[in-house]
């Protein structure tokens, strides 16, 4: 937030406001300086990045069809009814519809307690990069799920694997990526940062341990079953991670607190997230 600087009258106030513009640039400056992550620096979303691209290339070259075909071959010999079902409803950890509410609705509480609609912005940010960076991927990519051999449109098995396919209607080539691992990765990413502030508020504690495990499990959980029901083919659940990562390490980088919005919508001008090792990045 900018500071004002009180400036003089009379000789010397043409140097004092220029240095008063000075501190005022410089504090500016200061206030929307990216918010720190873990692992810190651009190296680790650099490796993310390239780690997708080469995905992405090594399977438009169709390489990697022969570990997909095995691992979805492997989990439709081993899938008996009690682990379909504990899979399929573990899975659930992953719906993109119910995380962005459950997130959506702690941001109206926490704005509520702030009198500030700066809480909203984060899932706002959320829905927005899911739609266009993932709807994006899925479109142009267009590559089938595996069950698209034993459901409509019913394709022969090697032809469930390229990328590509666009002579396919669209709703049949939207696995790559898995949209439910990016869900999974974003929205408890998210969800954790504006829960740690609405415990505050009531002064509380987010338990960082719970944090954690609330940000590492769910998206383990999810890659895993995701893949093994043969809705994605691992290689989609890898890329999933892979983008999943970078976008959430995006949205901690946000300074929330500092992004401009009107007096009438963030009259309490309370800070929004407490970015520290024990909250988050």
């Amino acid at each position: 937030m900018v500071r004002h600087t009180a400036t003089r009258a009379g000789p010397g106030a043409a140097r004092a406001g220029s240095v008063a513009e000075m501190r005022q640039a410089t504090t500016r400056w200061r206030a929307v300086r990216l918010r720190p992550v873990r692992p810190a620096g651009w190296w680790f979303d650099g490796l993310l990045l390239a780690g997708l691209v080469a995905l992405t290339a090594a399977l438009a070259a169709g390489h990697l069809f022969g570990l997909d075909r095995a691992v979805a071959d492997w989990s439709d010999a081993h899938r008996p009814a009690t682990a379909y079902g504990i899979a399929w409803t573990l899975n659930y950890l992953g719906q993109g519809g119910p995380l962005a509410l459950v997130a959506v609705g702690i941001g109206v509480l926490l704005a509520v307690r702030l009198r500030s609609a700066r809480p909203l912005l984060p899932p706002v940010a959320g829905v927005a990069l899911i739609y266009l960076i993932v709807g994006a991927l899925k479109v142009s990519t267009a590559r089938p799920a595996p069950s698209a051999s034993v459901r409509e449109p019913f394709l022969a098995p090697e032809q469930t694997l390229p990328l590509f396919q666009h002579e396919l209607p669209l709703e049949f080539t939207r696995s790559y990526p898995s949209g439910h691992v990016v869900n999974t990765i974003v929205w408890y990413g998210v969800i954790v940062l504006l829960l740690a502030r609405l415990l505050e508020t009531y002064g509380r504690t987010l338990p960082p341990r719970m944090a954690t495990a609330v940000r590492v499990v769910p998206p383990l959980v999810v890659l895993t079953t995701t893949t093994y029901l043969g809705w994605h083919w691992l290689t989609d659940s890898i890329a999933g991670l892979l983008l999943g990562l970078l976008l959430d390490r995006a949205l901690h980088r946000v300074p929330w607190d500092d992004v401009p919005l009107p007096e009438r919508v963030d009259q309490g001008r309370r800070g929004l997230i407490p970015y520290s090792e024990e909250t988050g990045r």
